[in-house]
């Protein structure tokens, strides 16, 4: 199925773009005070906006700022409207609370719809729902994609996993969605099993909800013998669906038309050119319960424009995340992001893609220690060969981030798995 808007012309688009801005700042300005007193503080009203780019006048919104309006300060339409909520729980603080209209629960089918084709997938697929439903949006909104597609959904939320695998072998579903770590540790149980990921009927990874790498990417499409695609979403936004890989794998269409994206430097705040790193900014044009002006994603990306070469699309594409501001680790006065180090592990033929970072301090100086397990083919009881796997791992990675770490082998199904987001970095310094 194709989606003619998919293929606006760049012109078009920023029209579009422009004249739904306008009625949703109109809409954010009269009913939320939070955006009544930006626009306020800035001496502007929603008229004066007239080109896409005097959006930046106004400050960032973020979890912090909905936090301070929870539970429905950042309500944009009366109670009886709102037709479902979600939230999202943070480690620390109050969860960020959004709302739904019926037509919000609309356009979310639609772009998830649209993320789900855009990978391939059509009416005739059954498709096995491994995301968790309930106040995570990542369930949910994949269900409602496929109910708007067409297709059958199989609504298994997360865990269970044997149940995940009698079923996909019972049902012969063809898509798998959920996070791409609970992808790998589906497949490694279903081999412990005696079951091999090859003769499912699956052909189609939609996977998300965490960061990772090309390596993990092709190692997932490996074992399962499947394309996998990323997709992009959070909740504060719409849920799933915002952005997603077309068949090229090279990017995620940003659905623009919904969707309004910036990348700017985070420290300055200013836009950065075009296939430069920056924080992904985005702001709401059609969300009608919780709207928001430019929303900090807090996701390092890179952004491209132009005709998608793969598929024809004209939507912008982001990278896939390369970091994180919030989760960025500063060592030694170095930023890491844990996917950089494991896209050094995946390179690695003798570890598995299961690590944590374990930071403490030891006196005034951070310590990196890499926990990476060993794969069972490889495991010795020899001393000098795991001597000289750690020594090797140690190099690549400080090589790569010019910082000093400590390297940890363990055997392998020794790391805690998840059956959700993998928790990749254990903070012990008392800052």
């Amino acid at each position: 199925m194709k989606y003619k808007v998919e293929y606006l012309d760049p012109e078009d688009l920023r029209k579009l773009q422009l004249d739904r801005l306008r009625n949703k700042a109109l809409q954010v300005y009269n009913n939320v005070s939070y955006y009544r007193d930006a626009f306020d503080r800035a001496r502007i009203k929603p008229d004066d906006l007239q080109t896409l780019d005097d959006l930046r006048i106004l400050p960032l919104t973020d979890k912090e700022t909905l936090r301070a309006y929870y539970p429905f300060g950042m309500f944009a339409v009366p109670m009886s409207l709102i037709k479902e909520i979600h939230g999202s729980s943070g480690t620390t603080g109050k969860p960020t609370v959004v709302a739904y209209t019926d037509n919000d629960i609309k356009v979310w089918s639609e772009v998830m719809a649209r993320s789900i084709a855009c990978t391939g997938g059509t009416y005739l697929d059954i498709i096995q729902n491994a995301y968790g439903y309930g106040l995570f949006t990542g369930g949910l909104g994949v269900h409602y994609g496929s109910l708007e597609l067409g297709s059958a959904v199989v609504p298994l939320s997360s865990g269970g996993s044997k149940r995940q695998l009698q079923l996909m072998q019972d049902f012969k579903t063809t898509i798998l969605t959920c996070t791409p770590s609970y992808s790998i540790y589906l497949a490694e149980y279903a081999e412990s099993l005696g079951i091999d990921p090859h003769e499912t009927s699956i052909r189609i990874g939609i996977l998300g909800a965490e960061p990772w790498s090309d390596a993990m990417r092709k190692q997932i499409e490996a074992v399962w013998n499947i394309k996998a695609y990323d997709i992009y979403g959070l909740s504060e936004i719409i849920g799933p669906g915002v952005a997603v890989e077309c068949e090229g794998q090279d990017g995620l269409h940003v659905w623009a038309d919904h969707f309004l994206p910036e990348i700017i430097d985070p420290e300055t705040g200013k836009p950065v050119p075009e296939g430069q790193d920056g924080m992904l900014v985005i702001t709401t044009l059609t969300k009608e319960a919780t709207p928001f002006l430019r929303y900090a994603t807090k996701d390092i990306v890179s952004m491209t424009t132009g005709k998608c070469p793969a598929c024809g699309r004209t939507m912008p594409r982001i990278s896939r995340i390369k970091g994180r501001t919030d989760d960025m680790l500063i060592i030694r006065g170095i930023n890491v992001f844990p996917s950089q180090i494991e896209s050094v592990l995946l390179e690695i033929e003798e570890t598995e893609p299961h690590y944590q970072l374990v930071v403490t301090r030891e006196g005034a100086l951070d310590e990196l220690e890499v926990q990476v397990e060993v794969d069972e083919k490889f495991f010795s009881d020899e001393i000098k060969v795991l001597e000289s796997l750690e020594k090797r791992i140690k190099r690549e990675i400080e090589s790569l981030l010019s910082i000093a770490v400590k390297v940890k082998l363990v055997e392998p199904r020794t790391i805690t798995r998840s059956e959700g987001k993998a928790k990749r970095v254990i903070d012990n310094r008392q800052i």
